[in-house]
């Protein structure tokens, strides 16, 4: 196994790694959507914040060799189902033609009072 950790995303606010490649295959922790800049959230929307987190994202999966359209599942957090349509949306337009297995959850709080996270499974 190896981790992975890039500056152009979040640092890990727990001990955990921002990924872990195991046998091909990327395992990546939720990503928040804080600027990896200023270690803030920055954006107060479920669209903005979807979009910082997908940029997080795509900056763990390129420093695994990978990318966006590489992922096989990913798993959504929201803290509000009804930011569903927002996140949606920006979603789709990140991923574009590539449509991952998704899995979207109601949770009752996320850390940093985020409205989302994502993770991610993605081959290399």
């Amino acid at each position: 196994m190896q981790t992975i950790n890039t500056p152009d995303a979040p640092e890990a606010i727990g001990p955990y790694s921002q990924a872990v490649e195991a046998n091909g295959m990327l395992y990546c922790s939720g990503q928040l959507p804080i600027n990896p800049a200023t270690g803030k959230i920055e954006v107060a929307g479920a669209a903005e914040q979807t979009m910082r987190v997908l940029l997080n994202l795509r900056a763990v999966l390129e420093a695994a060799g990978s990318g966006l359209g590489k992922v096989v599942k990913t798993t959504v957090f929201l803290t509000d189902i009804g930011d569903f349509p927002a996140m949606n949306k920006v979603y789709g337009e990140m991923f574009a033609e590539h449509k991952p297995a998704r899995s979207t959850i109601q949770v009752a709080r996320l850390p940093k009072s985020s409205k989302i996270e994502i993770e991610a499974i993605a081959v290399k």
